[in-house]
């Protein structure tokens, strides 16, 4: 009766059912935004498990919120980040910006759901990948499930970019996230360890403004181009110069200009000659009874950075949001 039994044994030969199991708390990756962080049971990005982020659009600041952990893992000599069938190519100027060794990112580019569904589960399940970013479009709680699984074979990090109205579907994820560009601020749906957050998580410094998106995201118009002022009356006058018609008769030109009264005499036979055009003008006839002194071509005003339209331009090049993809489409 009095004997003492260690619980270590009782336990390693179940005969204790412990009610309220504690697992201990698995790795995490810190996200490198602190609210995140504080807020998330973990403290960061759960490790060998897929975070499911839900967008409204392409383009709102998603990548951003991964870079810090990105340029943590891509320092590593062996990193692999690999991004498989992204919406639209990524800048690297912007991913080199944020801190991310280039030469640790791969691209993957399919033509079909299937092909990128089957190449993210692949690149999970290896092992060989510090990161993988995937845009399943067309996936089921099923894929889901095995991009889960994946990740948890191969110890990998793995994100999942889908439209927020999928955020109505179960989804075995170990972390979803919903963005409220709107409102500048995230919603955690779902997160291992513990209860997800019933107030959402403002982050203003991940999403951009109305007028940062207008800026970096929309093509500005050119300003309008103003043409050269053409001289008034009295300038034209006081050029020696005065329009009149004068009727057709012998000797005399229509549309000729007659001289000052207070000019010097000169030729009769050059008085009603019409008048040659400025060398600018040459090819020019303006339908006008004097010739219109006309401006060099250096002295006509253009804002800055604005060029004249070719008819041999290729077109508009990509443009470079900041968020750090371009709004060039892949070209399957």
């Amino acid at each position: 009766m009095g004997a003492v039994i260690a619980l270590e044994g009782l336990l390693a030969q179940r005969r204790v059912w412990r009610g309220q199991a504690v697992p201990a708390p698995a790795p995490a990756h810190p996200t490198g935004w602190t609210a995140l962080d504080t807020a998330l049971p973990s403290g960061g990005w759960p490790d060998a498990a897929l975070s499911e982020l839900l967008l409204p659009a392409d383009g709102i600041g998603e990548l951003r919120l991964l870079w810090p952990t990105l340029a943590r893992l891509s320092q590593a000599s062996d990193a692999v980040i690999v991004l498989v069938s992204p919406p639209c190519r990524p800048h690297p100027p912007a991913w080199q910006a944020a801190g991310i060794r280039l030469g640790a990112l791969h691209l993957i580019e399919t033509a079909h759901a299937r092909e990128a569904l089957w190449a993210t589960e692949q690149c999970l399940r290896s092992g060989a990948c510090s990161a993988v970013l995937g845009w399943p479009r067309q996936a089921d709680d099923r894929a889901l499930r095995r991009l889960q699984v994946a990740a948890e074979t191969g110890q990998t990090l793995g994100f999942a970019f889908r439209p927020l109205k999928a955020a109505v579907n179960p989804s075995p994820a170990a972390l979803r996230i919903a963005f409220d560009p709107a409102a500048r601020q995230l919603r955690v749906l779902k997160c291992r360890g513990g209860l997800a957050p019933a107030h959402p998580i403002a982050l203003p410094d991940l999403f951009l403004s109305a007028t940062e998106l207008r800026r970096h995201c929309l093509p500005s118009p050119a300003p309008p181009v103003e043409a050269p002022p053409r001289p008034r009356l009295h300038e034209v006058l006081q050029g020696g110069m005065r329009p009149i018609t004068l009727p057709a008769a012998a000797g005399t030109t229509p549309g000729a200009c007659a001289p000052d009264a207070d000019a010097p005499d000169e030729d009769p036979a050059q008085r009603h000659a019409p008048l040659p055009l400025p060398p600018a003008a040459a090819s020019l006839r303006p339908p006008l009874a004097f010739a219109l002194p006309l401006p060099p071509a250096a002295a006509v005003a253009r804002p800055a950075g604005v060029t004249p339209p070719s008819s041999a331009s290729p077109g508009p090049a990509p443009l470079v949001p900041a968020h750090g993809i371009a709004l060039a489409p892949v070209q399957a």
